[in-house]
C-alpha cells in the first residue's frame, strides 16, 4: 500500500470551530457545493491561499493524515492538470495532525508554517 501525503485545508477559524465542537468537518460552502472536501498538498497550499483567500484574515491551516482517510481521498486533476487531494466525505478531527494560525504577512501574503511535503 502506498502511503498518503499529509493534506491540507486552509478554513475560517469560526467554521473549524463548529467542527470542534462535533468532531467532524464537512466541508466550506465550496466543499458542500462540489460534492467534496477540496484539499491542497503542501507545495500547493500557497498558491491556493493566493488565489482563493486573498486578504483573508481569521484563517487557519489544518495538517491531515492523509492515510487516515484511506479511500476516501482521491487526487484528481485540478488547476493546471495538478493532482490535487479530494476528500468524499466528512473529515473526522481524529485524522487532523494540527492546526495553526494563518496570519498575513507584511507583503500581503499569508505566512506558512513548517509543513511535511
Amino acid at each position: 500500500m502506498i502511503a498518503m501525503p499529509v493534506v491540507y485545508k486552509i478554513v475560517p477559524d469560526a467554521l473549524w470551530q463548529q467542527a470542534r465542537q462535533t468532531g467532524v468537518f464537512h466541508g466550506a460552502a465550496i466543499d458542500l457545493t462540489d460534492g467534496y472536501i477540496h484539499f491542497s498538498t503542501a507545495k500547493q497550499a500557497r498558491e491556493t491561499a493566493a488565489r482563493h483567500f486573498a486578504g483573508q484574515t481569521g484563517l487557519l491551516l489544518v495538517a491531515v493524515d492523509g492515510d487516515a482517510l484511506g479511500d476516501k481521498l482521491a487526487f484528481e486533476p485540478s488547476r493546471g492538470g495538478d493532482l490535487f487531494p479530494h476528500l468524499y466525505a466528512p473529515l473526522p478531527l481524529s485524522a487532523v495532525l494540527w492546526e495553526k494560525p494563518l496570519p498575513i504577512g507584511d507583503d500581503g501574503a499569508h505566512l506558512f508554517p513548517e509543513m511535511a511535503e
